[in-house]
């Protein structure tokens, strides 16, 4: 093996690492690839299981698919823009349609051939730099399948971080929820609204999780309480089943399962489902990789991407609120640029500047820190902007022109929209 060659890890076998793995291997004379998976298969949280807590093999599950979830974009603007998904398919698709174009994904750019299942990271870690000056990294890993393994330590030239953000649960602290005699539950171990049938549940949470998963419930409980801080945000401007009430946030509970809402009204309720979001977790960092966080703020990265002290490190996917699968292609094609030299970041000083900025201008907007990485309307500008920077083509105009129109069908159609269809016609749309 030629000793040129830039060694890289890939944690993670979804959709980001696979999307890594797809373009560090279209360069061979340049990068070496080695993707980590900790499970047998690939496709990350989009694997459904009805299984929740741990594996057989002790970890914890990852994946936070549930029986009935249907994606909330259109496959059209879904896909990664070099491997459409089939043309067969409704726009809006299952978590099963999803996991099989993971795979064929994975199958069409012979990416298995570099993933090494079953196998954990247990420590990344900086060590002396090389005779080019840049840092390596020792990697530690172990096979899941055999708990009297000592497992292995290699070296790499680069990491590519693709864990994912949707694995480790996020519960606000609820005063008297210690005392809560009901039914409590996350969305990550959300799979089937029969355990609710019956039931007067409160679904806390007014993101896409809240709604969809809200709706899934309602389908068989006897009411539902979707709390949220914006109130009657949804049924102002859309039908919602005439089981569901939106409420306040949960304030407090009192007398076993009596929910406090803000408002100080009172609700009685068999089942709390928290639909909060999730945390970002990175347990293989050890502290020399100087990976600190704030509020849900990743700190030292420069554009969501580039550690700004250990360029040869990056974390894909960590910008929420997104058309995701496409973003992490143009944030892989930035960062291998990093990697080979193609692209000169700009010095430590400069990207501590750009982060500085952004926070700044993230507070000055009235939003709390932990919005750091939100981005929405704003992903199509920092798209572009890594496309600039990258020397490659931008996203076409269709993918945020369909995304918005979505999102807009979204707000008054909520309980219907996942039943249109779309049609690429060029490199434009058309409903049906």
């Amino acid at each position: 093996m030629p000793g040129n060659k830039i060694r890289v890890a890939v944690i993670g076998a979804g959709a980001a690492g696979l999307c890594a793995a797809r373009h560090l291997s279209e360069k061979p004379e340049v990068f070496q690839p080695v993707v980590y998976e900790q499970t047998g298969s690939v496709g990350g949280t989009w694997v459904y299981t009805e299984e929740t807590g741990k594996d057989q093999h002790g970890l914890p599950i990852h994946a936070s698919m549930y029986k009935n979830l249907k994606t909330n974009l259109p496959k059209e603007v879904m896909a990664f823009p070099d491997f459409p998904f089939k043309t067969e398919l409704p726009s809006f698709v299952g978590h099963a349609d999803v996991r099989k174009y993971l795979e064929d994904y994975a199958n069409h750019f012979g990416l298995f051939k570099y993933i090494k299942f079953f196998t954990c990271v247990e420590s990344v870690k900086p060590i002396k730099t090389d005779v080019r000056g840049k840092e390596n990294w020792e990697v530690k890993v172990r096979d899941v399948r055999n708990k009297d393994s000592l497992g292995e330590s290699s070296v790499f030239d680069a990491i590519m971080v693709c864990n994912g953000h949707y694995s480790v649960p996020y519960s606000p602290d609820v005063p008297g929820l210690d005392i809560f005699t009901g039914i409590i539950g996350h969305s990550h171990t959300y799979r089937a609204p029969e355990r609710y049938r019956g039931k007067t549940v409160a679904v806390v949470g007014g993101g896409p999780s809240g709604i969809d998963i809200g709706l899934d419930v309602a389908k068989c409980a006897q009411k539902v309480f979707l709390c949220h801080r914006r109130g009657v945000r949804f049924r102002e401007n859309t039908e919602l089943p005439e089981n569901m009430e939106e409420t306040m946030p949960i304030e407090s509970i009192k007398e076993g399962n009596i929910v406090v809402l803000q408002d100080r009204k009172e609700k009685l309720v068999d089942a709390i489902l928290f639909c909060t979001g999730y945390e970002y977790c990175f347990p293989f960092l050890t502290p020399e990789c100087k990976v600190t966080q704030k509020n849900k703020h990743i700190q030292q990265l420069y554009l969501h991407l580039i550690h700004i002290i250990y360029p040869s490190m990056s974390f894909i996917g960590i910008a929420y609120r997104i058309c995701p699968f496409p973003q992490f292609m143009y944030q892989v094609k930035y960062a291998l640029k990093v990697l080979d030299g193609t692209v000169q970041i700009p010095s430590i000083e400069e990207m501590e500047s750009v982060e500085k900025c952004h926070l700044e201008e993230l507070l000055a907007d009235g939003m709390p820190e932990k919005f750091f990485h939100f981005l929405g309307s704003k992903q199509w500008g920092y798209n572009d902007r890594l496309a600039e920077l990258g020397g490659f083509e931008p996203l076409a105009p269709f993918v945020k022109d369909l995304y918005e129109h979505v999102s807009e069908m979204r707000k008054s159609l909520q309980m219907g929209y996942k039943e249109m269809n779309y049609e690429l016609v060029g490199d434009w749309w058309k409903g049906k």
